[in-house]
């Protein structure tokens, strides 16, 4: 197994769940979802998380039964319920989890305090993932489709940069000094010219859109 964060979403409302999954595979985390705490202890028990996403009122075992069966491996656990009331959160950080949200929340309060908690346990993802292409921080492996797809140093260094910043137009000057640490000095035919190989090897001749006197934009869903 890659050093992908493992994540598991335990939580019985399946738009909910859905949509904590989607954007956390967004991130370039890996997500397993459980619908019922009878089959969350299942893969508590058959898994190794570096963090569990927990709803309180589940049917069959509630999330404190499940928060008992986590505990002694340690794992950190976000709490992710209806039960808002001043008493209901110092129950459940008493019980032993790690943060508490109340829905409804905003997802990206969610993904900000998934990243923060996960930066403290020492648990980050390193592995990218935008359609079918994945990049591999560490390895600096790149595929598509699952066949390996050979990029120089700056190739992978700007394609990490477009999916890590996706859906935003990037500046000619921001990008050639992120991925070649010098001072863009107005030439651009280097960085164009990566661009341009980095479009063909993945076909994203599409994907990667030239932005009028700015620069590059990575579109489309991950």
């Amino acid at each position: 197994m890659d050093s992908l964060a493992e994540i598991l979403v335990v939580e019985d409302d399946e738009a909910i769940a859905d949509l904590v999954c989607l954007n956390l595979n967004r991130e370039g985390y890996h997500c397993s979802c459980a619908r019922d705490g009878m089959e969350g202890i299942r893969l508590i028990g058959e898994g190794t998380y570096d963090l569990v996403l927990l709803d309180i009122m589940l049917p069959g075992v509630d999330g404190y039964v499940l928060l008992e069966e986590i505990k002694p491996a340690g794992t950190p656990v976000i709490f992710l319920t209806a039960k808002g009331a001043v008493e209901d959160r110092i129950r459940g950080l008493k019980a032993g989890a790690d943060d508490y949200l109340v829905k409804p929340f905003q997802v990206g309060e969610l993904m900000a305090r998934v990243e923060a908690l996960l930066r403290r346990t020492g648990a980050k993802s390193t592995v990218l993932r935008f359609g079918d292409v994945t990049v591999c921080l560490d390895s600096r492996q790149v595929t598509k489709g699952g066949c390996p797809v050979v990029l120089t140093a700056k190739e992978f260094d700007l394609l990490a940069e477009l999916i890590q910043h996706r859906n935003v137009a990037l500046y000619r000057e921001r990008l050639y000094e992120t991925v070649w640490k010098e001072p863009f000095l107005g030439e651009t035919r280097t960085l164009d010219a990566h661009i341009q190989r980095l479009r063909r090897k993945l076909g994203w001749e599409e994907r990667i859109k030239t932005i009028f006197r700015i620069g590059y934009r990575l579109e489309g869903e991950p």
